[in-house]
């Protein structure tokens, strides 16, 4: 059994923490003004399968190891840092080759699509959001605010609430990608666009590995 009251304030905080702008948000948005609406939704199907993940390992209580252990913290996190970086990386130098001459070009006339490998895009976020100990350490410590000692056992309840966020969470993560998309189409339809479209999804990655490591 779930208590009521604490459904309700756990639905409210989760709310208020999907909607508020963080470093998923920035890779969902980056992705999706980078390859488009059907990269974001993989980036949010990521995303929750890293929820997934982080569920497991809070329940079983491998998450707990990272916040007693500074070593075992300071691994994941420069994983994750590294991770990001890459990912940065190799997008920016993805569009040194994109170059094109636009005068004779046969399909000038058309809009710039980007060449970026998008069948990885679900396993990138689920990754980032894998390799990100703020998340694990956000489902040890948020919540378990939530559960009430006073019903069923503290594992299910754990377990109710971390599947339930990424659920809850995942519909919003679409209104981002919907809104984002909208926007994007807009760059997309000058050629040269997409070009600093996917640099600057590079630098914001890069920005994020940063963010990690602070």
């Amino acid at each position: 059994m779930i208590n009521p009251d604490f459904l309700l304030s756990f639905l409210l905080a989760s709310f208020l923490m999907a909607v508020a702008p963080g470093p998923s948000n920035a890779f969902l948005m980056a992705q999706t003004f980078a390859n488009g609406r059907s990269a974001g939704m993989q980036s949010a199907f990521g995303f929750a399968l890293g929820g997934v993940v982080h569920t497991f390992l809070a329940v079983v209580g491998l998450s707990a190891l990272l916040k007693a252990s500074a070593t075992a913290y300071a691994t994941v996190q420069y994983a994750g840092a590294a991770y990001l970086c890459y990912l940065g990386l190799m997008m920016i130098k993805g569009t040194l080759h994109k170059r094109q001459p636009a005068a004779h070009n046969e399909q000038c006339d058309k809009p710039h699509v980007s060449t970026s490998k998008k069948s990885n895009v679900m396993f990138q976020a689920m990754m980032t959001e894998v390799l990100n100990p703020k998340v694990a350490l956000f489902f040890i410590a948020f919540i378990p605010q939530f559960v009430d000692p006073t019903l069923s056992s503290a594992t299910f309840q754990l377990a109710f609430f971390g599947l339930l966020y990424p659920i809850f969470a995942f519909p919003i993560d679409c209104t981002y990608i919907y809104f984002g998309d909208k926007i994007a189409q807009f760059f997309r339809s000058n050629p040269n666009s997409q070009l600093w479209i996917d640099r600057i999804t590079g630098l914001v990655f890069i920005a994020l590995a940063i963010n990690l490591l602070f």
